[in-house]
């Protein structure tokens, strides 16, 4: 990363002390659907899950933002709107901006440029790592290749394997690596037959992440 602590702690400072906050319960929409996005989010606490509905009327899971993190970028720096759903995943805590009153800010201040490069690189890097799971052949291994890109956002070491600390549907990961909700299940259990993970309550635990590579290699 790029961002110094200082640079990182001024953006935040400037949200705290400018924007307003806001508490959210798991399941609360930070941006409703078909609602145009309505200030800038800086996330002090909790997950935001991004995702629009299919043509079949189904989620498509695109992101989860989390703590430290702002969002919609997109739109922040282009004012482009592409209609995109925001919900908490677990009970969370946001300061929003107007965007004028943020853009305005990151035109003053070349500091804060820099913490907002990092997200929009880590964002590029997410959605790059997307393309590349689904370039696998089969569903197992794009199962296998988003929840190791997971592990390393979201991972946690644990005696037992590492925990991907944030909740996940069965069909968040189906809608992810373009498959069903039943092979995706289907899948898991495979997996979890083979003693390479463990489902607790939509958590997942990898218990051998080597093993799960070599599925990859």
């Amino acid at each position: 990363m790029l961002a110094t602590l200082k640079q990182t702690a001024e953006l935040v400072e400037f949200f705290r002390l400018h924007g307003v906050k806001q508490t959210f319960r798991k399941g609360d929409f930070v941006i409703r659907p078909g609602d145009a996005p309505h200030g800038v989010f800086f996330i002090y606490e909790g997950l935001v899950k991004a995702y629009d509905i299919t043509k079949y009327n189904e989620e498509n899971l695109l992101i989860i933002r989390k703590q430290d993190e702002i969002f919609p970028l997109i739109w922040v720096m282009t004012g482009k709107e592409h209609h995109i759903i925001y919900q908490a995943l677990v009970p969370s805590i946001t300061y929003r901006l107007e965007r004028k009153v943020f853009v305005q800010f990151i035109k003053a201040s070349q500091d804060a440029i820099i913490p907002l490069l990092d997200m929009t690189m880590e964002m590029y890097r997410l959605h790059g790592e997307r393309i590349l799971t689904l370039e696998y052949r089969t569903v197992r291994e794009r199962i296998i290749s988003f929840l190791l890109t997971m592990s390393e956002r979201f991972g946690k070491a644990t005696g037992d394997g590492i925990m991907i600390e944030v909740p996940l549907r069965h069909q968040d990961i189906a809608s992810s690596v373009n498959a069903t909700r039943e092979t995706t299940s289907r899948e898991l259990s495979a997996l979890e037959r083979k003693g390479l993970l463990v489902n607790k309550q939509s958590f997942t635990l990898l218990k051998d992440v080597d093993a799960l590579r070599k599925h990859l290699a």
